[in-house]
């Protein structure tokens, strides 16, 4: 499938994108699909896989490098700023809306671990967006704040916070505030301080399974209070009759974040458990992703139906 690299702008940013064109020939503009990429991901790691399906699948899609991150501009590096994160998405739709070979009345989204929670959050504030999908879905704020399974003490946080406001005197004073790192040195130490949960991130994102050298090994400080200030699930009622779909791992301990939004939709629904995956097998293994891909592909080809 051809691969096109393109920028566009976000709220003054410019972000890197790949977008994926079928090679099969159409009668007229066709449905797309934005595609955001896990918290410290990038654009050719699981956004970049989905994107390619379902570009096979006939969809135009798009995945991209948030602000701050990847091949994307913006200054600090590493920031994850929730707020702009909705607004990447936003922009990405805009920019989907000039080109020749999608049409604009026929956009969805999908999002992938932290964007899950972005989607459902651009979803609600953005009409544009027609249908709304996720795959092992969180709100980076209640993961930040609780932990991936939902039980870290609260005091942990409270530390973060500490060390964010400390981070913040210091680039006032002209000092070097240090980043927030993401993984500790090995999977032994990553499975010792998060489960199986944590060794997980780390085989994905730190060994030759997914590696990228523009994924993210640390944040900027900054992300940790713009984080506590996000709830990517309040406005999730604003979707209104938008159709959603979820899909988790039944082996995945962020699940309990998919139920909560899920529960919250009050227009139509879909919720699909891929049995025996845990939350990284759905970003690239392929008897996880193969039944994930199938059913975005027939719940986008139902719901981004031709109007005119």
């Amino acid at each position: 499938m051809p691969r096109i690299d393109v920028t566009f702008d976000s709220a003054g940013i410019p972000l890197a994108g790949h977008l994926h064109v079928p090679d099969t020939r159409a009668a007229g503009p066709r449905p797309a699909v934005v595609v955001g990429h896990p918290g410290s991901g990038v654009k050719e790691q699981a956004a970049g896989l989905y994107a390619r399906r379902l570009s096979e699948q006939g969809f135009v899609a798009l995945a991209f490098d948030a602000a701050y991150q990847g091949e994307s501009g913006g200054e600090p590096r590493g920031l994850e700023d929730p707020a702009h994160r909705v607004e990447d998405l936003k922009a990405a739709v805009s920019f989907l809306t000039t080109r020749d070979e999608v049409d604009a009345e026929r956009i969805g989204a999908l999002g992938v671990c932290a964007s899950g929670g972005y989607v459902l959050s651009a979803t609600a504030g953005d009409h544009r967006i027609k249908a709304a999908a996720t795959v092992s879905a969180v709100d980076i704020a209640r993961h930040f704040r609780l932990g991936g399974d939902g039980t870290q003490d609260p005091a942990t946080f409270q530390g973060m916070l500490d060390a964010a406001a400390r981070a913040r005197t210091a680039v006032a004073h002209g000092e070097d505030p240090g980043a927030l790192p993401l993984f500790p040195a090995t999977i032994e130490q990553a499975r010792e301080l998060g489960g199986e949960y944590g060794a997980e991130g780390f085989e994905y994102y730190c060994t030759p399974r997914a590696h990228h050298p523009r994924s993210a090994r640390t944040l900027d400080w900054t992300s940790v209070d713009k984080m506590a200030a996000f709830d990517a699930f309040a406005l999730i009622p604003l979707i209104g009759s938008r159709p959603l779909l979820m899909i988790a791992g039944t082996r995945a301990v962020t699940s309990w974040m998919s139920i909560d939004a899920f529960q919250r939709a009050v227009g139509p629904k879909q919720f699909l458990w891929i049995e025996d995956a845990s939350h990284n097998d759905l970003y690239d293994k392929k008897q996880y992703v193969d039944p994930a891909v199938e059913r975005l592909s027939t719940f986008f080809a139902e719901h981004l139906v031709e109007t005119r």
